[in-house]
């Protein structure tokens, strides 16, 4: 109990032990979401085993292993049984391992989970939230698929789990398990889990504080990594229908725990911990990125002396901050377009200046040509002038010699009279 505190008793009963029951009446009408990712290379059953595990046939076309790259696809479906609805959310890794070049095959998965975190973290920043019809798609929990090889898990598992194990809750199940004997998948499931601790990988344990499931998850942690099969198809065995693989050696009966560890699942999965996965997205990861994306803000809860920090002195402080780095970069713009003007001014003074020098030297050349035109226009003229001189004297001389043979002629004809 807490300091301060005391008990009373009470000497009736008053009634808030019915709280219980209004906060679940209030759960059932508002309804509950799941977001489920599935994890693995194309043809290992991912959407065979989401259809088995919740007992409906889910619409999508199966993809191809032609894929340039890894891509994530999400589709929401509003389910309901008895009166809990449930808007169930399965994202799937199209084209996930069909790269010859693995390296970044994991990158696409943490950008989406990152995506969902940061619009949650937007819608809760808001002044005006509407969280409580805000449709939460935060995964909840990421069903890691892995390939019966019967021998250890592959470099492209360990890298994206490591990557992912800090951001989701991650349960491996290997897909197809009965592709390998019982006793290859004994050893199977335990080499997967020594390489997983070997690698740091931390993987989602199902919760022992409740003392309700405390057992059942605790003895569940031991069977972990679960070896699944799925099957849509029903087939009669005894006097009743169950879902199974049918082979010409016999029967695999899906729901039959001698045979597989998809009723495991499940139960743990589904009838047991989904609250849990729910929860500890929201307290653990959800938490970790809002705090990471804060910091980064520069929000910080304490300051350098221990001291509780105020939002509002911190925000201001922020701005402040944000705001001089502001005036910093305008003043640098402000300088730079002033020396930009300066350096542009000075190439039109010195165009202007080429440009005068060149008229001067055009202006002088025209002037000379005019000149040389002038000069010759004169000449010509003085040629011309000294031409009709010519002429005129000629006329003129001309004309005295006619006039001088005229009278020579009337000389003669009068000698002649």
């Amino acid at each position: 109990q807490g300091e301060g505190c005391r008990t009373v008793p009470l000497s009736g009963h008053v009634g808030f032990d019915s709280l219980p029951d209004q906060l679940v009446n209030k759960s059932v009408n508002h309804g509950f979401c799941f977001n489920i990712l599935c994890v693995g290379e194309t043809g290992l059953g991912k959407s065979t085993l989401m259809d088995t595990l919740f007992n409906t046939k889910f619409e999508g076309d199966p993809a191809s292993h032609s894929q340039p790259g890894v891509q994530l696809k999400s589709s929401t479906y509003d389910l309901q049984e008895s009166n809990v609805n449930l808007k169930l959310t399965i994202v799937s890794t199209v084209g996930f391992g069909d790269q010859i070049n693995k390296e970044d095959s994991y990158k696409p998965i943490v950008e989406f989970i990152d995506a969902q975190f940061e619009a949650y973290l937007q819608e809760e920043l808001k002044i005006r939230r509407v969280l409580h019809s805000y449709h939460d798609t935060r995964i909840h929990a990421c069903l890691y698929f892995i390939a019966p090889t019967g021998h250890s898990l592959k470099s492209l598992d360990l890298v994206t789990m490591k990557k992912l194990d800090s951001k989701v809750n991650i349960i491996p199940i290997i897909a197809k398990s009965d592709a390998i004997s019982k006793s290859e998948l004994t050893k199977f499931k335990i080499k997967i889990t020594s390489e997983l601790v070997s690698n740091g990988v931390q993987i989602y344990q199902f919760p022992t504080d409740d003392e309700s499931v405390a057992e059942i998850n605790g003895t569940m942690n031991a069977h972990l990594p679960f070896a699944v099969i799925g099957s849509t198809e029903e087939l009669k065995i005894g006097n009743k229908m169950m879902k199974a693989r049918q082979y010409p050696w016999g029967t695999v009966q899906v729901e039959n725990e001698a045979h597989c560890d998809f009723v495991k699942l499940r139960e743990m999965l589904i009838r047991v911990n989904m609250e849990d996965l729910r929860e500890q997205t929201h307290t653990r990861h959800y938490e970790l990125y809002r705090r990471c994306k804060l910091e980064e803000m520069g929000f910080k809860d304490t300051d350098p002396d221990s001291k509780p920090f105020s939002l509002q002195e911190t925000y201001e402080a922020k701005r402040n901050e944000f705001l001089g780095e502001l005036q910093k970069k305008e003043e640098a713009m402000r300088q730079m377009f002033v020396q930009r003007v300066k350096e542009k001014e000075a190439e039109l003074k010195e165009a202007e200046k080429e440009l005068h020098e060149k008229f001067d030297r055009l202006k002088k050349l025209h002037q000379d040509e005019k000149k040389k035109l002038e000069d010759k226009k004169k000449s010509l003229d003085d040629e011309v002038n000294a031409f009709k001189q010519r002429k005129t004297a000629a006329e003129l001389l001309q004309s005295q010699a006619q006039q001088a043979g005229g009278s020579q002629t009337l000389k003669r004809d009068k000698e002649r009279k």
